[in-house]
């Protein structure tokens, strides 16, 4: 199969990770390299990335996942929508998300009016079929998603559908880099930038991490070559005391992205700050409806007020996400905590660093 089978030939990851070895000894020292995509850190444990790099190089999960970084206070207003008699509609993996007092899941056993979808145009047609309902689609998802979500909130003023709202939570990658390199809570010596999102808005987006943090940065795709070969060039980059954003997956991404989704999230988004779950509040890493569109926001229209919203007590997904710890350093994964009975996010989505360890961590000891 193209693409993939090539991408996984054995001799060619035998020779790369040899390649590895020998320029980490040249480095000398250890590195920290982190990856910000949810997908990377399901391959990296899938196909064993790590016994093929020597210990001297770790590998970090960020804030990769983006039902991960959703703050409680979005899952429970999405819970109060339900129980308002909305009829919401999501993606799977936001189900069975726990809020401060429950999940979707919960409210739809209730009797809440709650249907997952596969996109957003999944949602907008529901609107149109049940005109009598206010149908909510949870807009959740970084880059890649936004756009498909633009275009339906365009296409519900075209067709002035006037049931469809959003509850708008989508957030932007390179700002949450740019906080973490800042907090300084963990020295990041290099970045795998994520495939799919970079697919959208480009390699150069990240040029300023490289430039103003002297951080090497590398656009990888996901099958073992993928990886491998840019985990070569953070390391070559460190070597030679240079920090540039280089492309690796050149068949997919290229420097400027994808232009005509940049141009509809920038005609139907605003920027804002946006509250990152185990980060905090970081400055234009939000999307919100423009004016023109903000017909289509949930919170403006029917607005619901959350007394409070609190985190579940011992999860440390926080911690997490931030790279500070790895899952199994929290006294609640694989005991109180597994994905049939998730106590924080991290073990909910299939792209969530705990769920990720939970399959595939002991695969390969």
């Amino acid at each position: 199969m193209k693409y993939i089978s090539e991408f996984r030939e054995k001799k060619l990851v035998e020779h790369i990770s040899r390649k590895i070895e020998r320029i980490a000894q040249d480095v000398g020292r250890k590195v920290k390299l982190m990856e910000v995509c949810g997908t990377h850190a399901m391959a990296i444990l899938k196909f064993g990335i790590r016994q093929l790099i020597p210990l001297s190089v770790k590998l970090l999960s960020g804030p990769g996942c983006p039902v991960c970084v959703t703050p409680n206070l979005y899952i429970d207003t999405a819970c109060a929508y339900a129980r308002k008699g909305f009829l919401i509609a999501t993606f799977g993996d936001m189900m069975k998300v726990p809020g401060s007092d429950g999940s979707l899941s919960e409210e739809k056993s209730k009797g809440g009016k709650v249907k997952v979808v596969y996109s957003s145009m999944d949602a907008l047609k529901l609107a149109a079929s049940f005109p009598e309902e206010r149908v909510v689609f949870l807009g959740i998802g970084f880059e890649t998603t936004a756009p498909t979500v633009a275009a339906s909130i365009s296409l519900a003023r075209q067709q002035n559908i006037k049931n469809f709202m959003v509850l708008c939570g989508h957030k932007l990658i390179p700002p949450a880099m740019k906080a973490l390199v800042e907090a300084d809570e963990v020295k990041i010596d290099g970045f795998l930038c994520p495939g799919h999102v970079s697919s959208i808005i480009g390699s150069k987006a990240y040029e300023f991490i490289a430039r103003d943090y002297n951080i090497p940065c590398v656009v990888a795709g996901f099958e073992p070559v993928d990886i491998l070969q840019a985990i070569y060039l953070l390391l070559s980059q460190i070597c030679h005391g240079e920090a540039k954003v280089e492309n690796e997956y050149t068949r997919v991404v290229t420097p400027q992205g994808n232009l005509k989704a940049k141009e509809l999230m920038a005609k139907v988004f605003n920027l804002n700050s946006s509250e990152w779950r185990g980060i905090g509040e970081i400055e234009d890493s939000g999307l919100s409806l423009a004016e023109n569109y903000a017909f289509y926001d949930a919170q403006l229209r029917f607005p619901v007020e959350i007394i409070s919203s609190r985190e579940m007590e011992g999860c440390r997904c926080g911690e997490v996400l931030r790279g500070l710890i790895e899952p199994e350093e929290c006294s609640l994964f694989g005991n109180f905590c597994n994905p049939s009975n998730p106590s924080g996010p991290c073990m909910v989505s299939i792209e969530g660093a705990c769920n990720i360890y939970y399959r595939f961590a002991g695969k390969y000891d």
